[in-house]
């Protein structure tokens, strides 16, 4: 294996802007939701995925997929929605090693009071800054590499396999 290719100045800073991008927006989505709703991002994100399933209901392991997490952090956050009542999990009834999760109307009726200021504060703070421009750039550049990133994993370059 050779020497890496290093980033040049501007790869290098445009990479550390979409960190500290991500950081600094999630941050104030937090507190927002937090202030707002007394949720965590992450439980908000999984009352959105319930809420848009059908008939309210994921089993676990496809809620972990759309929510972009691991299994045991979709399960911490799911038994704090549970003890509130906005959530409630129970077996499969066509796979006993398989829970549901399922939103309740108090998850419906916390989803719709969040909402409103968690999409305010999106569009100001992600759609706001940016053109028409910028943002088709952004969106288009976003779409390809999160497509990449959901492709099954790529073989290092110059490692023999077989």
């Amino acid at each position: 294996m050779g020497e890496p290719e290093w980033l040049d100045e501007r790869e290098l800073e445009t990479w550390e802007s979409f960190l500290a991008a991500g950081t600094l927006l999630n941050r104030r989505i937090e507190q927002q939701l937090k202030d707002d709703a007394g949720l965590s991002h992450p439980q908000y994100e999984v009352l959105v995925r319930l809420d848009r399933a059908h008939d309210g209901e994921l089993r676990m392991t496809e809620l972990a997929g759309a929510a972009l997490t691991s299994k045991s952090g979709l399960s911490y956050q799911v038994a704090q929605l549970e003890k509130a009542g906005l959530v409630r999990r129970r077996s499969c009834a066509t796979d006993v090693r398989g829970v549901v999760a399922t939103i309740t109307d108090e998850g419906r009726a916390k989803l719709r009071s969040a909402a409103p200021g968690h999409v305010t504060l999106v569009r100001e703070l992600f759609l706001g800054g940016l053109t028409s421009r910028q943002f088709d750039g952004l969106a288009d550049g976003v779409g390809a590499l999160v497509e990449r990133l959901r492709a099954p994993a790529i073989q290092p370059r110059d490692v023999d396999i077989t």
